[in-house]
């Protein structure tokens, strides 16, 4: 409570706090009404990034609405570089991919060239 020379005291606003768990729920009842049905039997998630990076989902939840064009995955994510992940990963990358891979694999030398004369 705050105050003031003239008048009544003045009130703080009080400030609700969300937390994660109420988050969670109306993301769960989002979901809900979209109709997404839980899939089964999926290990690992990769999504590869574009700046050279995977964001990997060991045994996560993954769920599906074919209808709203949406899929969720949740999980424990971690970011991994790709060269850490590349003798697991080959047998799951496309054609696409693998073009993006031998891109990355061509820029990956410049670029430590580029940072070597920069700290040099």
């Amino acid at each position: 409570v705050t105050f003031f020379l003239k008048g009544t005291a003045r009130r703080k606003k009080k400030v609700v706090h969300r937390t994660a768990t109420a988050d969670d729920k109306k993301l769960q009842f989002s979901l809900k009404k979209l109709g997404v049905n839980n899939i089964s039997g999926i290990e690992e998630v990769n999504m590869f990034t574009n700046q050279g990076t995977v964001i990997h989902f060991n045994n996560p939840k993954v769920q599906a609405s074919l209808a709203a064009n949406t899929f969720t995955i949740t999980g424990h994510a971690e970011t991994k570089q790709l060269t850490e992940m590349l003798p697991s990963i080959l047998n799951q990358l496309g054609a696409d991919s693998l073009t993006s891979l031998r891109r990355l694999a061509e820029a990956l030398p410049k670029q430590r060239k580029l940072n070597l004369e920069y700290i040099l």
